[in-house]
């Protein structure tokens, strides 16, 4: 089954090339985790950090069987995201780590090492 996705843009204008990245991210992320039912990502420019420099803010709602994965890159000082693919390929790179730690709780996988099996007579011993 194919994702839905959704982009809202708020506090700017829509932008053609920018949604052709998330979409582009988006298919990535299928293939990490085939199962995603559905995908909104929003993006925001918010209006009042005249100071800082418009710093962007993504979030993403991802939807599998089991969950929702939740992943909002919010901005504080982080100067890289006054460029708006920056803070998509961040929040997109969060979401993959998530759904790749889902894909493992839910195989029942114990941990990066669960199956590593120790060497016969090879043990540690603190003296």
């Amino acid at each position: 089954m194919k994702p839905t996705l959704q982009v809202t843009f708020r506090h700017m204008d829509p932008s053609p090339a920018i949604e052709a990245n998330i979409r582009e991210r988006a298919a990535r992320l299928a293939r990490v985790h085939g199962r995603i039912t559905g995908c909104h990502v929003v993006v925001e420019a918010p209006h009042r950090r005249h100071a800082k420099g418009k710093l962007y803010t993504v979030r993403l709602d991802v939807v599998v069987p089991g969950g929702e994965i939740v992943v909002n890159r919010d901005a504080h000082d982080r100067h890289a995201h006054e460029d708006v693919l920056v803070a998509v390929r961040d929040a997109f790179d969060a979401a993959r780590r998530r759904l790749r730690d889902h894909a493992r709780r839910t195989r029942g996988d114990k941990g990066p090492r669960a199956g590593i099996a120790h060497p016969a007579g090879k043990r540690d011993i603190a003296d």
